[in-house]
């Protein structure tokens, strides 16, 4: 079972020796996407507690201006060989050993999400160059699906990827404990320390009372209730969504329904296109920078947020409106953490329960008090579990832990 990250000691001495990472991402800002938040807040994190951080990451166009706090090289291309041989070179400018923290999504790293010769490279880093390379599981890989040859074929490929990236990994970090499971077998018996690490949101929540008004104003003005909700709009998601807004054709007159997030406007009108009479109803903001979109999370009264295999601690877009104090209602699955279902800062319905989501809707909305003690309990729970600084502290007391000298006895 994958230790929490409190499991770890925390006594280390030495808490303020300077560390060096090299961060390995498939995607950084200004792309968009949760592992380039991800990739950026973390690396942010390790610099502000003292620690060297050199990123690498294919190049993008646009700028980061956040980034020039430290190095960011933009020299992965398209992950093909020559790019890896000319980054290793790079690496080998400076001191070893090395500490490789790689973000591994499958899909992120190109050739059709089976680049074999990536997860190779990284091996021999290990092996051959004497590299720490630990991992940084977002999802592990594809699942089969029956009579789809093409997923299978990959999720063959992934197996095969896993398996040599675990041959060579220091440690495993992993967003959801159920990973760890589904990864084990493909250390081929290898002793390979497996550890939970929660992904922290990936907007900063702003300050910002006016902002916040402008919004409720455009999309609820008066008394209207505004749900929201926030997220990238891909299958089987934007599916159970989409089921959730037909039934809610015959809400009570001014509640309204705003969508956030890259897609949301095709979401829109994907939706209305289907039922045109929704039209009034349902809003949509598509890509929004940090500050705007966290003055739109901000404006809801309640959001609803489900997921097909339940929430869990890998998902950012959940993570934002908890961070925000805004009350949710999600839903329970195979891959719900415990600590979700003991919590009192959340309403769930199971996955695939579409009459049970709809009737917490209706409870919430007109439950004003249940949904303010909602939110606050939202942003202590947060605070004390999700925060960037808790990724922060458990990647360096691991990597202080390693480095102690063993004393003979």
């Amino acid at each position: 079972m994958a230790r929490k990250v409190t499991d770890m000691p925390s006594d280390t001495a030495g808490q303020t020796e300077r560390l060096g990472w090299h961060l390995i991402t498939c995607e950084y800002p200004p792309q968009r996407g949760g592992v380039s938040d991800y990739s950026y807040l973390v690396a942010a994190g390790l610099n502000a507690a003292g620690d060297q951080v050199d990123v690498w990451c294919p190049s993008s166009p646009g700028t980061h201006a956040q980034s020039e706090r430290f190095r960011v090289h933009r020299d992965l291309g398209s992950m093909a060989p020559k790019d890896l041989r000319r980054v290793g070179e790079q690496l080998e400018e400076f001191p070893a050993p090395r500490r490789i923290l790689v973000q591994w999504v499958p899909h992120g790293y190109g050739y059709r999400s089976m680049n074999f010769a990536f997860c190779w490279w990284l091996r021999n880093r290990a092996r051959r160059h004497g590299d720490q390379v630990e991992l940084m599981v977002h999802e592990p890989y594809l699942s089969f699906r029956w009579g789809s040859m093409r997923q299978n074929a990959a999720a063959v490929v992934h197996r095969l990827m896993v398996t040599v990236l675990l041959s060579a990994m220091e440690r495993v970090w992993v967003s959801i404990p159920s990973w760890e499971k589904r990864l084990k077998p493909y250390a081929l018996g290898r002793k390979i320390p497996f550890l939970w690490l929660p992904i922290p949101a990936n907007i900063p929540v702003a300050d910002n009372p006016a902002g916040v008004r402008a919004v409720r104003d455009r999309y609820a003005a008066g008394d209207s209730f505004l749900l929201g909700h926030f997220g990238t709009y891909g299958s089987p998601i934007a599916d159970l969504l989409e089921a959730i807004l037909l039934r809610l054709e015959s809400s009570p007159p001014g509640q309204r329904v705003l969508l956030m997030g890259a897609r949301s406007n095709e979401f829109r009108e994907q939706v209305i296109r289907r039922r045109p009479q929704l039209a009034p109803l349902i809003q949509a903001t598509g890509a929004l920078e940090p500050e705007n979109l966290s003055c739109h999370l901000a404006a809801c009264d309640l959001l609803i947020q489900p997921y097909p295999d339940g929430v869990s601690t890998r998902r950012g877009s959940f993570l934002a409106g908890l961070s925000h104090g805004v009350p949710t209602i999600t839903t329970i699955g195979e891959h719900t953490e415990s600590l979700w279902k003991d919590s009192d800062a959340l309403r769930m319905a199971p996955a695939g329960d579409l009459d049970a989501f709809i009737t917490l809707i209706g409870q919430l909305r007109g439950d004003e008090r249940e949904r303010a003690r909602m939110g606050q309990a939202a942003r202590k729970l947060y605070r004390e579990r999700f925060d960037v600084a808790h990724t922060v502290a458990a990647l360096r007391r691991a990597a202080l832990v390693e480095a102690q000298p063993v004393c003979a006895s």
